[in-house]
């Protein structure tokens, strides 16, 4: 089998100059260099074949008929299409101002004619040096803006999936209101604040009256609803921003509410019942009605730091089991409410 193989070009360099002399000793020295060259004579010619092909490197010439260098270089650099590409003056005029308008111009370096040919192929391959170097800056900028982006978007997510799993960590799965650990972490929170600041909190228990017939009776997938409908009741009832609600346990609930009195928790609870009448709950097996009902236990004092806050709890818990003993679908009030209010 024959193979033919093909030599790459180093770069791909249009020279531009009106006399053909020039055009054919440049073109013949760099094709023989190894580099890919378009000849044209005029200005407006280069600027034409500058679109079409985007040249590596122009070589160009400054006395022009119609169009001078200067101009030519001016227009290529206002475009940014062609405005990156580096401009090698060729001129017989020497003179320090003609330099430095080639270089005011835009252009990156300049030839005085009679050229040199090694110097030529030098100055060429320095410029195309620079600007490979140039684009792998360019290039090792953007995938680092790239890669800067990617690690702050994954950032966020993972900031973002941080804070859910602390979400979640936090609310009960079934009813979405605050779960048992939630209860505890907060309930301490608040006692130990409050206890610099002698406020008042309170707690309240509720617990669904007869709620193992009503799952015998209707399923647990009506079960589940209901303890959904419970705690979305109850914490409308609890609506302050400092105010939590939490699944304490089965078809319990708690309610915190720091900087309440005994007055205040009495409303909530309140609130609580009608919350609970008004959501009309079918309960056909209940002893005490045929909706679904709730009896609540509310514990209200002023926290010491001497003193477990579970004490709260307790009172609240045996004020819950007085309102089961005594007829449900009510509240009672714990003794160390009591006693608080009668010491306040």
């Amino acid at each position: 089998m024959n193979r033919q193989f093909y030599k790459v070009a180093k770069g791909n360099i249009l020279v531009v100059d009106d006399r053909q002399e020039n055009l054919h000793c440049l073109a013949l020295m760099l094709a023989n260099d190894g580099y890919e060259v378009r000849k044209v004579r005029t200005g407006k010619m280069a600027l034409i074949a500058a679109q079409t092909q985007l040249p590596d490197l122009i070589l160009l010439d400054i006395r022009m008929p119609e169009m001078d260098g200067y101009q030519v270089c001016r227009q290529l650099k206002s475009n940014p299409r062609t405005e990156d590409i580096p401009i090698i003056f060729l001129s017989a005029l020497d003179r320090p101002e003609d330099k430095i308008l080639a270089f005011e111009a835009g252009g990156t370096d300049y030839i005085t004619k009679p050229f040199q040919i090694l110097e030529v192929l030098a100055r060429v391959k320095n410029q195309l040096t620079l600007k490979k170097l140039q684009q792998q800056l360019i290039e090792q900028n953007e995938k680092l803006q790239r890669e800067i982006c990617d690690r702050v978007r994954a950032e966020v997510a993972l900031k973002k999936a941080n804070q859910e799993l602390q979400r979640l960590a936090i609310l009960d799965g079934l009813t979405q209101v605050a779960n048992r650990q939630r209860f505890e972490e907060y309930l301490q929170e608040q006692w130990e604040q409050l206890a610099a600041r002698q406020g008042s909190l309170s707690v309240i228990l509720a617990d669904v009256d007869d709620f193992k017939a009503y799952n015998d009776t209707y399923g647990h997938l009506a079960g589940d609803e209901c303890l959904r409908k419970i705690a979305g009741a109850i914490a409308i009832a609890s609506n302050r921003r400092a105010d939590l609600v939490a699944r304490y346990g089965g078809e319990e609930f708690a309610a915190i509410l720091p900087q309440t009195p005994l007055s205040g928790a009495l409303q909530v609870a309140d609130a609580i019942l009608r919350e609970i009448e008004q959501l009309n709950l079918t309960h056909e097996q209940s002893s005490v009605s045929t909706r679904v009902t709730v009896s609540l236990g509310v514990a209200t004092g002023i926290p010491r730091s001497e003193v477990d806050p579970h004490v709260l709890v307790s009172e609240a818990d045996a004020a819950l089991y007085e309102a089961k003993r005594t007829g449900r679908n009510r509240y009672c009030i714990g003794r160390y409410s009591k006693n608080d209010e009668k010491s306040a």
